[in-house]
């Protein structure tokens, strides 16, 4: 069966990953491991850019070190939109 994933970059790494050791998490082969059966044709990545923060100025070059990672897997399309932001 040929399958496409998306992957909700924001929730993935707020749910799962920030405080896993599993931030180099490579989503494409993790689709291809859990759909063995499935030819996985494109893995669409949807996220947008962050800001620095007072706490921890260098967020962005961790973002964008990861982006150029995924960029290097042929079947990952990276898709960005932008935050919503409002005062609490």
């Amino acid at each position: 069966m040929r399958t496409r994933v998306y992957v909700d970059g924001y929730n993935l790494f707020y749910a799962c990953l920030r405080k896993s050791p599993h931030k180099w998490l490579d989503i494409h082969k993790l689709a291809t491991d859990q759909l063995p059966k499935n030819t996985i044709e494109k893995t669409r990545y949807f996220t947008a850019r962050i800001s620095a923060r007072p706490h921890d100025p260098s967020q962005p070059q961790r973002q964008e070190t990861y982006l150029r990672a995924l960029a290097t897997v042929a079947e990952i399309e990276v898709h960005f939109g932008h935050f919503l932001t409002h005062e609490v």
